[in-house]
């Protein structure tokens, strides 16, 4: 569903602590890639949540890949997310934050799920320079993405982003290395190999060698919990046999 998940996912497990056991929140998991990998690897108790993918075909890529009794779907918005409040030892997003969390109130609402002393990593579309000091969204990002772009930010936009609300001790804000390549090569592979989806491979392709890698690459963030976060989460765990 877009650049690979598990390159963007092994990256920023070098800037989290995932252990075997712990209560992990993959949201916006997708096709169910990375809520694999983290139960498989890391032993995590996985709660996958998309709304794009519905749960019934992200539990059968669970059950296929026999991690269906860690790793539990749920189709869900990220803005309405049906868990108890401190339900979470970390939370992991890959390709997927820059859709909700651009949002001044959004990761004060998401902490409300997190343990204190927990754990949010995200990997997300990012830029060498802030679209807003250009004054626009360069023509060949538009022509691939439109509007969307706008949401496209720097490491540094998302340290200040989160480390602004005092509610988190960001450990780390880094572009992943050889970002956009690695995306270009992905993109070349699906198209080689007639992937079926709805991603428009053709026109990232096209994006990305207009691009040179002068100003597209990922963003790797992570941070850390610190004190209560105030707020008003359903008080409802959610339901595991779902």
């Amino acid at each position: 569903m877009g650049p690979h998940p598990l390159w963007l996912l092994e990256d920023l497990m070098g800037d989290l602590e995932i252990t075997s056991g712990m209560r992990v929140l993959d949201l916006g998991s997708g096709l169910g890639a990375t809520s694999v990998f983290l139960a498989r690897e890391l032993g995590a108790e996985v709660f996958a949540v998309d709304l794009w993918v519905p749960a019934e075909d992200a539990a059968r890529t669970f059950a296929e890949a026999g991690v269906q009794d860690r790793v539990h779907a749920l189709h869900a918005d990220a803005r309405k997310l049906p868990f108890a409040p401190s339900f979470f030892d970390a939370v992991v997003s890959i390709d997927a934050f820059e859709y909700f969390g651009t949002d001044d109130t959004y990761l004060p609402y998401l902490l409300d799920f997190v343990k204190s002393g927990g754990q949010v990593g995200i990997a997300v579309p990012s830029t060498t320079r802030e679209l807003r000091e250009l004054g626009r969204i360069p023509d060949h990002v538009r022509r691939c993405v439109g509007w969307e772009g706008v949401a496209w930010h720097t490491p540094e936009w998302w340290r200040d982003h989160w480390a602004l609300t005092g509610l988190v001790e960001v450990t780390s804000a880094r572009p992943q290395p050889d970002a956009w390549a690695k995306w270009l090569l992905w993109s070349k592979v699906c198209r080689q190999h007639n992937a079926e989806s709805d991603y428009d491979v053709a026109s990232v392709i096209e994006m990305l060698e207009a691009d040179g890698g002068e100003l597209l690459s990922f963003a790797l963030v992570t941070a850390r919990k610190g004190a209560a976060v105030a707020g008003s989460p359903s008080d409802v765990a959610v339901d595991q046999s779902q």
